[in-house]
């Protein structure tokens, strides 16, 4: 059980620095009240990225060290539900009712597809 923490508390770090770098990347583009962009950007990348793990990791065999490192590790320190939930609040208190609904229901429409496109990806990449 400790290696299996130590593995996600890895991977947590890793998934957290990058998410850090990509909202720097945005940092300065955006303006406050505008779609938060870092936030979906990130969301859709992680969903993607676990959807494209799923899929190779039986592909590959990996052990569940592997699998919580790249999945819960990694993915779950990149992608952030507080962000998004409190980045929604926020726009529903400066009445920016349609920037809420788009951010909101694009998050979760995109966010399944682009995790169902990285396991599409995954399979054929392995020629499934």
């Amino acid at each position: 059980m400790t290696k299996l923490m130590l593995m996600v508390f890895l991977g947590g770090g890793i998934g957290s620095m990058l998410r850090y770098a990509v909202q720097l990347l945005f940092a300065g583009r955006i303006t406050p009240g505008s779609f938060p962009w870092s936030t979906f950007a990130v969301n859709l990348a992680g969903s993607f990225l676990i959807g494209l793990f799923y899929a190779l990791a039986g592909r590959f065999n990996l052990s569940a060290e592997s699998k919580l490192f790249l999945t819960t590790g990694i993915c779950g320190g990149f992608t952030t539900f507080s962000t998004f939930s409190y980045e929604g609040v926020s726009l529903l208190r400066q009445g920016l009712y349609g920037t809420f609904f788009a951010y909101v229901a694009g998050s979760v429409i995109f966010g399944l597809g682009t995790a169902f496109a990285g396991a599409y990806c995954g399979k054929l990449f392995m020629g499934k």
